[in-house]
């Protein structure tokens, strides 16, 4: 049998081409167990899985817990606002407590970059990141790339715009990997301000002008202002942002081709995109969702496939 290269699950910057062919080939076997009557397959009934949240999640939460009880796995889930972290207690001590409860995979979201990565170098457990501060959220540029798959046919060769808050984005960074990896072209498009400085050094190329970018792409991945993550004014108003980096119906319409428009959620309707444009044919945002449980699923799987050898 075909292994990841892995051990944790941290970043798509840790795997290869062939992890994500695999972890591809797996899914597509999952998303048809998915869309059976009976949604679940006892692969994972000897495995204890724990959700620890240390920021505020309800669609990668939900679709992690989903994944999860379709394999079948014992799953525990922690959220930090109702825990000792509130008290001083270490995250090392806050997961080794979970962990001697004899709990063999962790996944995490943290606010800090290199969380996960930490974490794995000092307990013992398989880790998953769920999405670690602005710097890497591996299973959606996962489900993003394995959406474009599913509706184009491939990556490679695609042209691939991600527009928007991209300085914040973890989703932007592991969507580059991930695209990259697979041979597809990418170019970023957003304010100014909201774009890296370092950005070009990852062989992506910076176009301000939104129409352009969307007449040079075959997908649009649209990113969400983060407001949370926002200490100082980035741009002058939201309504000005929409005007120049929205999406609308008439603008897709005026392309001289059809466009796929992507989002990883959750939406600001009226902002990054009209809702004209969200339910429109065009948009593959509710494929998304789906892809997400069974990407999940699959690696899950393929880690928890190497904790039993």
């Amino acid at each position: 049998m075909k292994e990841l290269s892995v051990n944790h699950l941290l970043g798509i910057k840790y795997i290869n081409k062939n992890d994500i062919e695999l972890i591809f080939e797996t899914a597509d076997q999952f998303k048809e167990v998915i869309n059976r009557p009976i949604k679940k397959v006892p692969s994972l009934r000897d495995i204890t899985i724990a959700n620890i949240f240390f920021e505020n999640s309800t669609r990668t939460k939900l679709s992690f817990e989903l994944a999860q009880k379709r394999l079948s796995a014992d799953v525990i889930s922690f959220s930090a606002a109702q825990s000792s972290v509130k008290k001083g207690e270490t995250l090392i001590d806050t997961v080794n407590n979970i962990l001697s409860m004899k709990v063999d995979m962790v996944v995490m979201r943290h606010e800090r970059p290199g969380a996960a990565h930490f974490l794995s170098r000092n307990v013992n457990a398989s880790i998953v990141n769920a999405g670690d501060g602005a710097h890497e959220h591996p299973t959606q540029g996962l489900l993003d790339s394995y959406t474009i798959r599913e509706k184009l046919g491939d990556v490679g060769g695609k042209k691939v715009v991600i527009v928007g808050d991209i300085l914040h984005s973890r989703v932007a960074l592991s969507n580059i990997f991930a695209l990259q990896m697979q041979g597809a072209e990418v170019k970023v498009c957003g304010p100014k301000t909201l774009i890296p400085k370092y950005v070009e050094s990852l062989g992506v190329k910076v176009e301000p002008n939104l129409r352009k970018a969307l007449e040079w792409a075959d997908v649009a991945n649209m990113l969400r202002v983060q407001n949370e993550r926002l200490d100082v004014n980035y741009f002058p108003s939201t309504r000005e942002y929409a005007q120049q980096y929205g999406v609308d119906k008439a603008l897709l319409d005026s392309l001289n081709k059809e466009i796929v428009i992507m989002h990883p959620g959750p939406i600001n309707r009226g902002v990054e995109i009209t809702s004209d444009v969200a339910d429109s044919q065009q948009s593959v945002i509710l494929e998304q969702v789906e892809n997400g449980v069974a990407i999940r699923m699959a690696v899950i799987y393929l880690l928890a496939s190497k904790i039993k050898q």
